[in-house]
């Protein structure tokens, strides 16, 4: 037997430390989106057992994200539970495309600094949405509400004793987890998040608190595979932009959290088309059941790969602990207490931020700093998948603009031609600057114009600068004497 799984005992360790972490991170993930707790299990079940056996990135594991949190709220908000199977579904056919067109790879080109604006925008809202549920309080539905509320939330906490108990368990969950890190080794053998949810479970039935505690359905309760009606919502064009986040966001992620595994094992590389394939499997699958969608989690990825982690055998046994957790029970995730979910979404939300990137880059890079930064703010003002856009559409005026260097010197010996030299990229970006500088020449001397140090020189710069040579002709002296680019 372990002459054919050399390495069963590393991965069955593993797999256990990779499910007590995943546990609360399901509920929790669940709770925030607005559906059923067990859905939250499902798709972690489906990310081990599906996901899980498949080729791709051997050791990160797939459930559900707290980076999905609040595109899965706004689409249960919008269209309902009974449609969310439908969006995760067609999300995953999508993802299965990319996948078997090698779109995959060219996940890699998406710029870092809008990857990192979007989990910072994300963590945000997930920070202010579950105060309020820490607090036993409804929050408001936008993003810049959820925030310019706080004050206002915290005096009605203040005037109310069951709010205050909420918060507390709240807080005290969060404390727990920050501090487990500071205690011995073999007491972090128990993650801080399930330990977190532990005590604040003990102590809100020890003490009687007034805390709001998990709904239990039942797991075959809450499967519900889409019907008729919710495929009849896909002739509304509004259900595609969220069915496109999701696929985006989720491949994104998912590629990200692979690269960042893969420097933290000397194990066999991620094949990233093969990945989407196993992503987007296993997005197909959840959507059939009707439950939240998969990305590839960094969290419980990491604590995969430093419990000992050598093969996919850890995390496709996770999902066979969730899967009997989920069967055997399930009347455990009704003594949990909400708001120690919601302190767990809050410590996963500040996760998301990227403070030392953004120090690192405004040192650096002032301007990926700022497309990290207007990503967020959009991400919180709009939604998240115009964010998304409005900060690709940054980076890619950024690329262009920086790409567009060219260089014009203008040379003058007092007498003889004007010799003008551009050099570098040439185009329409950067063509205003050139032309001010050529209109500028004096008319009663000869110019030469020599653009054959350019190494890209578009149609609208072209047509432009031989424009310009042709005005300066006509009044000029002498014709501008122009040396074409190669």
């Amino acid at each position: 037997m372990l002459s054919k799984f050399p390495y069963l005992r590393q991965d069955f360790f593993a797999s256990v430390v990779v499910f007590l972490v995943a546990v609360p991170l399901c509920v929790g993930v669940a709770v925030a989106s607005g559906v059923p707790a067990e859905l939250g299990l499902i798709t972690g079940i489906v990310g081990g057992l599906v996901t899980g056996f498949m080729r791709g990135s051997s050791l990160q594991v797939s459930g559900p994200a707290a980076g999905l949190t609040v595109i899965v709220f706004e689409a249960v908000s919008e269209f309902g539970v009974g449609t969310l199977g439908v969006i995760v579904l067609i999300a995953g056919l999508l993802q299965l495309a990319m996948g078997f067109f090698r779109i995959g790879r060219w996940f890699r080109a998406i710029s870092v600094s809008v990857v990192e604006g979007m989990l910072c925008g994300i963590g945000l809202v997930i920070i202010a949405g579950q105060i309020y549920a820490a607090a036993g309080l409804k929050a408001p539905e936008t993003g810049v509400g959820k925030i310019t509320g706080l004050p206002g939330a915290f005096a009605d906490v203040y005037g109310s004793t069951e709010a205050l108990a909420s918060l507390a368990i709240g807080a005290g969950t969060i404390a727990v987890i920050v501090l487990w890190k500071r205690l011995p080794k073999h007491a972090q053998s128990v993650p801080g998040a399930l330990a977190a949810v532990m005590l604040a479970t003990a102590l809100t039935l020890t003490l009687g608190l007034p805390v709001a505690t998990v709904e239990v359905e039942g797991l075959l309760g809450v499967v519900q595979p889409p019907g008729a009606a919710a495929f009849g919502e896909l002739a509304s064009p509004a259900i595609w932009g969220t069915i496109i986040a999701f696929a985006l966001i989720a491949s994104a992620e998912s590629l990200f959290s692979a690269a960042a595994v893969d420097r933290m094992h000397d194990g066999p590389r991620t094949e990233y088309d093969k990945e989407m394939v196993a992503q987007g499997t296993g997005n197909t699958v959840c959507g059939l059941l009707g439950a939240l969608p998969m990305t590839a989690v960094i969290v419980r990825s990491s604590a995969n790969v430093t419990a000992g982690a050598r093969t996919k055998a850890s995390r496709v046994l996770h999902g066979v602990w969730l899967l009997l957790f989920a069967a055997a029970l399930p009347s455990a995730l009704a003594l949990i207490p909400l708001p120690a979910l919601a302190g767990i979404l809050v410590h996963a939300g500040w996760k998301l931020i990227p403070f030392r990137q953004i120090a690192g880059l405004w040192r650096e890079h002032k301007g990926e700093a700022a497309i990290l930064v207007i990503t967020a703010l959009a991400i919180v003002v709009v939604n998240m998948f115009e964010g998304v856009l409005i900060g690709l559409a940054l980076a890619v005026a950024k690329t262009a603009w920086e790409a567009s260097h060219v260089r014009l010197e203008v040379i003058d010996k007092g007498a003889g031609p004007i010799e003008a030299y551009v050099s570098g990229n040439a185009t329409f970006l950067r063509l205003p600057k050139i032309l001010d500088t050529l209109e500028s020449l004096p008319q009663d001397r000869p110019v030469e114009l020599d653009l054959s140090g350019l190494h890209h020189l578009d149609h609208a710069c072209r047509t432009a600068l031989e424009s310009w040579a042709e005005r300066h002709s006509v009044t000029s002296i002498e014709p501008v004497k122009l040396t074409s680019a190669a």
